[in-house]
C-alpha cells in the first residue's frame, strides 16, 4: 500500500471545515460514495463489536421531513448524502454471538475457539457493571466512525458538516427507529460546498501544538 504524502494529508485537513452551505445541484459520484461506504464499514470499534448502524438518506422527501428536526438547518436538505449515525441502546448476549459468528465465518475458525473472548465480552458489556452504560459506550464508538468518515471525505475533496444540533427523538420517529435496538446519535451531511460560503475561507482557530500535546 502506498501511503499518502504528508503534504496531501495536511492539505486535506486544512481544507476541511464544517460546511455551512452545500451546493444542492451536485451529487457525489458513485465511485466516491463506494469509498465512503467502505470507510464506515471499516471503522474500528471496541472489541470489534460494531454497535452501530449508519442510515444513509438521499431521498429529497425524507430529507425535507428531517430538516425541521434539525433546527431547520439547510445542510440537511442541500447535501448530496445525509448520514445518520445510530448506536445500540444496550447490549445483549445475542449481539455478542452475532459478532462471534461473523468472526468464525470470516476467519474459518470454530466458535469454541472463541469461548474465552465471548465470555469476557458478555461479562463486561452484558452482565457486568458496564452494562448500565452500554448505550453511552456504543455512542462513543459512533464518534470514531464519524471522525474517520470526515477525514476520508476530506481526502476525497468532499465536504462534511457534523451535526449534533438535532432532536434525536424526532429523527428516530421519522426514520422508523422507535422500538428498534438503535437510536440516533449524530448526523453528517456530505457533498460539495457552495460557492460563496464565507466560512470556507476563514482561517482555522486551533491552539498551538505545544498547548495541546504533552510528550513524556
Amino acid at each position: 500500500m502506498k501511503p499518502s504524502t504528508h503534504e496531501t494529508i495536511l492539505e486535506a485537513l486544512q481544507w476541511r471545515y464544517a460546511a455551512k452551505v452545500f451546493d444542492p445541484a451536485r451529487t457525489i459520484a458513485p465511485e466516491d460514495w463506494q469509498v465512503l461506504e467502505q470507510t464506515l464499514v471499516l471503522t474500528p470499534s471496541s472489541f470489534g463489536l460494531q454497535p452501530y448502524r449508519f442510515v444513509v438518506v438521499t431521498d429529497p422527501g425524507l430529507k425535507a421531513r428531517l430538516r425541521p428536526a434539525a433546527w431547520g438547518q439547510a445542510q440537511i436538505t442541500d447535501c448530496s448524502h445525509l448520514v445518520v449515525f445510530t448506536a445500540k441502546r444496550g447490549m445483549a448476549e445475542a449481539d455478542v454471538d452475532h459478532y462471534i459468528n461473523r468472526i468464525t465465518e470470516v476467519r474459518g475458525i470454530r466458535p469454541e475457539e472463541l469461548g474465552g473472548y465471548r465470555a469476557m465480552m458478555v461479562k463486561t458489556l452484558v452482565a457486568g457493571t458496564r452494562s448500565k452504560t452500554a448505550a453511552e459506550w456504543a455512542a462513543d464508538q459512533v464518534y470514531i466512525a464519524l471522525g474517520q468518515f470526515m477525514t476520508v471525505a476530506a481526502l476525497l475533496g468532499l465536504d462534511t458538516c457534523p451535526m449534533e444540533g438535532l432532536d434525536p427523538v424526532q429523527f428516530d420517529a421519522i426514520l422508523g427507529l422507535e422500538g428498534t435496538p438503535y437510536q440516533t446519535i449524530v448526523a453528517c451531511p456530505v457533498g460539495y460546498r457552495a460557492e460563496g460560503d464565507k466560512y470556507s475561507s476563514l482561517a482555522k482557530v486551533r491552539f498551538p501544538a505545544g498547548e495541546l500535546l504533552e510528550y513524556r
